[in-house]
């Protein structure tokens, strides 16, 4: 099976069945609360996970405890895994991203029955007898679906928008929804709330991972009103499908497993650990337990439609699936505008899974000429500029490979000296979730969510370049000494 053959969920759990070591299945029965998450930590998560963790094969669960439908995690919690789902190549990645972004297919809505429309439940249902929607960790507020892609359009110019945010199950036919602060979708139900309205919602689960990788592309790549499904177009050369909802008018991913279709209420909200108390929302990506928020935004379920023997795809996190959802885009996006900026200089990015995709970038930088130097440095701060959210930037000379930790490791040794080759800024606006953006953890810091970014440039002075040769080896062909 090749990887152009992939259209849907289905289609990748079988292609990566056909790759030894990339998808593994159990019958063991296994509890959603808690102990799914907790085998998958040990199998296959990855950082920011907290050890012992590794990155390892996908999994399907096929045996959840009171439910008949299986669970399936860690589609993308390698990269590898990611590059073989999309025909590409672990330093190819971004690269294939950005050629996406730049040439886009528009989704097509098909007529007459979608595949998610196999089965039409209508109220009243369940949600929490209905779907094993697991809980990461002991203290979850509750169970959560972490891997529904959110559809909705703008009230006032029928612009669509989709994104993936956290939903808790807060009753039979009720979720709650986080939106991080200037989220596209968020816009749009702010818009409806003005109006008095309830703004229609489709959240669909298991899909292409293409669209998954799209989906997690952020401004200003994308603004408000770029359509994302288009980028996932451009990644399969096909237009992505949808389907006209039952309950709601929306728009849901026609091949998806599972749709929820519903409405977010204007004006009410529920607490996030309405029913556990906990204190906690789930694992965030800095590898944190979040904090449960105290008034969210309600989604009041009208539908659940699905496939036949629907399959739930799900994230145990924080981990390197989140990572690579997060941090390829980025990775994309940081090339397109340095590239636009200084040509050919930038080879390329990596967003490190230490960072969760968001917080760490290593730039991989080439040097001309004299004039290049200083250079690298305005390529970091090009980075910063356009990503709020990014704290740290690394930068490496090109005979670096910035996948490798150890070799970033090695370049901050011997070609970093900490006070001349460390910029620091202060006092910028970063991502909220990361605890050390206190005050109380640096008086310099004057309100919570503000950081100071740091760029440690590993790279080598133009002027010395020839005094930090690596040492060259013969090329050899070592299959014969292998077997």
């Amino acid at each position: 099976m090749s990887p152009s053959e992939i259209t849907d969920l289905r289609s990748a759990l079988e292609f990566l069945a056909s790759i030894p070591g990339q998808l593994v299945s159990t019958r063991e029965p296994v509890d959603p609360f808690a102990e799914l998450a907790g085998v998958y930590k040990l199998v296959g998560a990855g950082t920011p996970v907290a050890p012992p963790t590794r990155t390892g094969p996908a999994m399907l669960f096929e045996c959840v405890k009171g439910y008949s439908m299986p669970v399936v995690t860690g589609i993308l919690a390698s990269r590898e895994r990611t590059a073989l789902l999309l025909d590409s190549r672990v330093d190819r990645l971004p690269f294939d991203l950005l050629a996406a972004l730049e040439h886009p297919r528009a989704p097509v809505t098909i007529a007459g029955d979608a595949p998610c429309q196999e089965v039409v439940i209508r109220p009243p249902f369940d949600l929490r007898r209905l779907i094993p929607a697991p809980t990461n960790t002991l203290l979850d507020a509750g169970p959560y679906f972490n891997m529904g892609l959110l559809r909705a359009e703008d009230p006032e110019t029928g612009e669509s928008d989709v994104t993936i945010h956290r939903l808790c199950i807060q009753g039979p036919d009720r979720l709650s929804v986080y939106f991080v602060p200037g989220r596209h979708i968020d816009q749009f139900r702010m818009k409806a709330e003005r109006m008095g309205r309830a703004l229609a919602v489709s959240i669909s689960m298991g899909m292409d991972p293409a669209i998954y990788l799209a989906a997690c592309f952020e401004p200003p790549t994308t603004p408000l009103g770029f359509d994302e499904l288009t980028i996932a177009g451009g990644l399969r050369r096909r237009p992505v499908e949808l389907a006209e909802c039952v309950s709601v008018a929306a728009k849901a991913v026609a091949r998806a497993e599972i749709v929820l279709e519903g409405e977010i209420l204007p004006g009410e909200r529920v607490r996030e650990d309405e029913h556990t108390r906990t204190g906690y929302a789930m694992p965030e990506f800095p590898g944190y337990l979040g904090i449960a928020q105290a008034a969210l935004p309600v989604i009041q379920v009208k539908a659940i439609t699905h496939r036949r023997d629907p399959i739930l795809q799900t994230i145990v996190g924080p981990g390197e699936e989140h990572t690579n959802l997060a941090g390829i885009p980025t990775e994309a996006s940081i090339l397109r505008l340095v590239e636009s900026s200084m040509p050919g200089r930038l080879r390329n990015v990596y967003c490190h899974s230490a960072g969760g995709g968001k917080y760490l970038a290593i730039l991989q930088f080439r040097k001309e000429s004299e004039r290049d130097e200083g250079r690298q440095r305005q390529a970091a701060l090009t980075a910063f500029a356009a990503f709020a959210e990014l704290k740290h930037v690394i930068l490496v000379d090109e005979d670096v490979n910035l996948y490798d930790s150890n070799d970033v490791l090695w370049a901050m040794t011997t070609r970093y000296q900490g006070d001349v080759s460390t910029v620091f800024l202060p006092g910028v606006r970063c991502h909220p979730l990361d605890p050390s953006q206190s005050p109380d953890f640096s008086p310099s810091i004057p309100a919570q969510g503000v950081s100071c970014k740091t760029i440690f440039d590993c790279t080598v002075p133009y002027r010395l370049k020839e005094r930090f040769q690596r040492a060259e080896f013969m090329e050899v062909d070592v299959r014969k000494w292998l077997g």
